[in-house]
């Protein structure tokens, strides 16, 4: 039979464990999309094969699998800002039992949703009418990272309404347009600008394009020019124009298909999320039956 010595130092590894699971469960319920996922669980690999290593005493092997393992850390470390910064940001708030569930999720754009907002961009292009739309791609943007949050209108998306908006006689069409779904969220929202240094011809609504994709990268922003009309669209702080509307439309469905990973992903977090909870509690059950068990026959 264990002694209570040994028993303790059973129950300490069982929590050490449990612990990891859980760690581990928070980081892929926080980054939540497939193709980032296989990185998460390419480094867990290796961290198992360095605890293998470790075990074996497996010296060199050892050696070269916690270089990688550091490496492998520090490069998702830079890939992952957003998702690290999240999770410092619940943290510092106090927010622990957020960590413990899936983001909520915004409703992927239909066809027709880009359409409408192509179809706008389109017209505007062609008028010449200055334009910019902030368009939320798979987490909630939280509005506290806008300079100015601007007018709630929570409209469903259409062309007729984008472009009413910017028209010059109105009271909102110098700030942008807020849009998550399918819905127009708010309108005249004020956006920080962008401090790296850029071209001459671009304008205000373009530094604030890349100024807001800067410090949030769920979202990509969608700007017209009002001197050319040339269409543009900034994501994570960089331009791509000029494109015409057939290329924003491929560009801006490429980019919300992606939405569709996450909603897969996000019930098979929650089922293995209750698998190792029941497990766990199984686990730690069991182990302090035996150790009572024990201590009685002592006895």
């Amino acid at each position: 039979m264990l002694s209570a010595i040994e028993w303790q130092s059973v129950l300490l590894r069982a929590i050490d464990i449990v612990l990891v699971l859980i760690l581990t469960y928070i980081i892929l319920v926080i980054i939540g999309e497939r193709r980032t996922l296989w990185m998460v669980r390419g480094l867990i690999v290796l961290m198992l094969a360095l605890a293998l290593s470790r075990a074996f005493k497996l010296e060199l092997l050892t050696f070269v699998l916690e270089m990688l393992v550091i490496g492998s850390a520090v490069a998702m470390a830079l890939i992952l800002q957003a998702e690290f910064r999240r999770l410092l940001e619940q943290l510092g708030r106090g927010e622990v039992t957020q960590l413990f569930r899936p983001a909520r999720e915004s409703m992927p754009k239909s066809d027709s949703v880009v359409d409408e907002i192509v179809d706008a961009v389109k017209e505007l292009s062609q008028n010449r009418t200055g334009a910019l739309m902030i368009l939320e791609t798979d987490r909630p943007i939280d509005e506290r990272d806008f300079s100015v949050p601007g007018v709630r209108l929570n409209a469903e998306v259409s062309k007729e309404l984008l472009q009413t908006i910017f028209q010059t006689s109105t009271l909102l069409h110098d700030g942008a347009v807020f849009i998550r779904g399918s819905r127009v969220v708010s309108a005249g929202v004020i956006l920080p600008i962008s401090e790296r240094t850029a071209s001459r011809q671009l304008g205000t609504r373009h530094r604030a394009a890349m100024g807001i994709t800067e410090r949030v990268e769920n979202c990509v922003c969608v700007v017209v020019s009002e001197e050319t009309g040339s269409i543009s669209l900034a994501e994570r702080g960089s331009l791509n124009r000029p494109l015409t509307s057939s290329k924003l439309r491929e560009l801006l469905l490429q980019r919300f298909s992606q939405s569709v990973d996450r909603e897969a992903v996000a019930p098979q977090l929650r089922t293995l999320g209750r698998q190792l909870s029941s497990q766990g509690k199984a686990l730690v059950s069991r182990l302090f039956r035996s150790s009572s068990s024990a201590s009685r026959e002592k006895k």
